[in-house]
């Protein structure tokens, strides 16, 4: 399978594709306040493509637990403006992480290559249809709820067996409304309506989604699961752990890591790929 975004063939199966993260946001969980300018996330986002970033991860509004939703009007200018200026100097694809459509629309506008959503589909029924007008892929997670509200949304019968018929359900939906299947990526939700035990399950189960036929992002970076095991309340000091996490993630299947650390986990990647994808 091989999906060509803004020129560049991503050819899922043969090596790990990295996501940087860059939250133009003031509250994020790690990095709030870093990149929340369209001059700070230039520079961030163009020390991530030299590091090895495949796509830019582009988002406006925080989707920490516990964050506030902020206004349509706000997240359109925290990524619109980013966007404008990141897109006359950065060459990979670059994805907007937002759960409205109409700022999946105007990002897309200006110049965003594919449209990241943490709901699904599942927050604005007009998601499906504006994707499929614009013609760029899509990435569909697993969520309960909202981020104010998804961890007191836990409690699972199977916690893999929901998020496989949640995310072909959505798929259906997804196709149903005119993307091509080809263009639609798959996300589990590590941390999203997860407990520290069902976090640890999905990578020991992660497999089990290639029923789904189509690609896998999972994106553990920094998050609170590895912060417990590692007694570390400070999320930026959870390289090692991310890198850890990352290459079971290789082992079992990702083809996409959405990561912070990229030039770290380039390495973790090329070494996993090396003795995983043979």
């Amino acid at each position: 399978m091989v999906l060509i975004i803004r020129g560049r063939s991503f050819e899922w199966g043969k090596r790990t594709y990295l996501m940087g993260v860059l939250n133009v946001t003031p509250d994020s969980f790690s990095d709030g306040g870093e990149f929340n300018t369209p001059d700070a996330a230039l520079v961030q986002a163009q020390a991530m493509v030299t590091a090895g970033a495949d796509i830019i991860d582009v988002g406006g509004q925080s989707t920490r637990p516990g964050a506030e939703q902020i206004t349509l009007i706000e997240e359109l200018e925290r990524v619109v403006s980013t966007l404008q200026v990141l897109r006359q100097e950065i060459p990979v694809p670059i994805s907007v992480d937002t759960t409205r459509a109409v700022v999946a629309s105007a990002a897309i506008e200006a110049g965003a290559d594919m449209v990241n959503d943490i709901s699904g589909g599942t927050f604005d029924p007009e998601m499906f249809t504006t994707v499929a007008k614009s013609a760029v892929p899509i990435i569909l997670m697993h969520i309960r709820g909202n981020p104010q509200t998804m961890q007191q949304m836990t409690d699972y019968p199977d916690v893999m067996a929901e998020i496989q018929s949640f995310l072909a359900t959505q798929i259906e939906k997804a196709i149903a409304a005119g993307i091509e299947q080809e263009r639609i990526i798959i996300d589990p939700g590590i941390g999203f309506a997860k407990n520290y035990e069902q976090n640890l399950e999905i990578f020991r189960r992660l497999r089990s989604l290639n029923s789904l036929d189509c690609p896998i992002l999972v994106g553990p970076s920094r998050k609170n699961f590895i912060g417990r095991i590692l007694n570390q309340p400070d999320p930026r000091a959870r390289v090692w752990g991310t890198a850890a996490a990352c290459c079971a993630a290789i082992f079992n299947g990702a083809d996409i890591l959405r990561v912070h650390d990229v030039k770290e986990m380039q390495d973790v990647s090329l070494v996993g790929d090396a003795l995983f994808r043979y």
